[in-house]
């Protein structure tokens, strides 16, 4: 794995906030909950799992995307209507991008990414 990041993201309505999948969607609407679902989400591949086994042909996805990051730490918080994030982890943006997907589709934003 390579050195970890923090990313700042933002979603502006978490309680809206859903992916295309019920089953693979976050469906809370506080921050510390999807802070959990997120954190779940990088540190174990079970949501990735079941995305893979959803796929037509499961033993054809790129497995690098299932990697997970046991040290992986996520905060939230509100600010008005806005949840705040911020992750730090070391799996690259392309997993961290498909999890966020997975969990709340394309209602988030990334504002920043730094080396910790």
């Amino acid at each position: 794995m390579s050195q970890a990041q923090r990313f700042f993201l933002s979603i502006d309505d978490l309680s809206a906030a859903r992916g295309e999948t019920s089953d693979l969607s976050f469906h809370g609407s506080s921050p510390d909950s999807f802070a959990a679902a997120l954190t779940e989400a990088l540190r174990e591949p079970t949501l990735w799992k079941r995305w893979q086994n959803m796929q037509d042909d499961p033993d054809d996805v790129d497995h690098a995307m299932g990697a997970s990051d046991p040290d992986a730490t996520v905060e939230a918080e509100l600010q008005g209507s806005r949840c705040r994030v911020r992750v730090v982890t070391s799996l690259p943006h392309s997993v961290l991008k498909h999890r966020l997907t997975l969990l709340v589709g394309h209602h988030w934003k990334l504002h920043d990414v730094s080396n910790v």
